[in-house]
């Protein structure tokens, strides 16, 4: 599986947040209510759209499952927040060290990528998982129902802590 190690600067994002869980998705109704007002956002950079989650400071993704809350946002980044269209949201996304992973395929065979990276690549690295957003950039190669889809991953990370002697 393709992957870089990135330092990304801060990024500002504006658009909408649902929260919920895998086996509670609301993933299509939140996508669904952000197409259509899409273009009222102004000072967008670029064409991509992110898929965001925000998880609880608290979370051990070790116990991350099913019922597991969080909060996903459907957004674009923009140069500055002026004139944010109503019903929309800000999020400042912190800069920091990122794995990034390319998932080739459809929608629903995301999870395989997910176990890829938190069941094998994630353990036999050097890093851990920062505390951080999670997201993906969903660019112009991203087409969820085809198995030519390419979505990019982006994983917050830092050094593992081995305080071994």
């Amino acid at each position: 599986m393709h992957l870089r190690i990135e330092t990304l600067p801060e990024k500002k994002l504006v658009g909408k947040t649902l929260r919920m869980s895998l086996a509670k998705d609301q993933t299509r109704q939140l996508w669904s209510s952000f197409m259509p007002e899409r273009d009222l956002i102004q000072n967008k950079v670029g064409t991509d759209f992110l898929s965001v989650q925000l998880y609880d400071s608290a979370l051990n993704f070790d116990d991350f499952g099913p019922q597991t809350d969080f909060v996903k946002c459907a957004v674009v980044e923009v140069s500055e927040f002026k004139n944010i269209p109503r019903g929309m949201e800000t999020l400042t996304l912190e800069g920091g060290l990122y794995a990034v992973f390319l998932h080739k395929g459809k929608a629903q065979d995301f999870p395989k990528t997910m176990q890829y990276i938190f069941g094998q690549w994630l353990p036999s690295s050097d890093y851990e998982v920062d505390l951080r957003p999670h997201f993906e950039v969903l660019g112009a190669q991203y087409k969820p129902n085809s198995g030519d889809s390419e979505e990019e991953v982006f994983i917050p990370i830092r050094l593992r802590n081995n305080n071994s002697l």
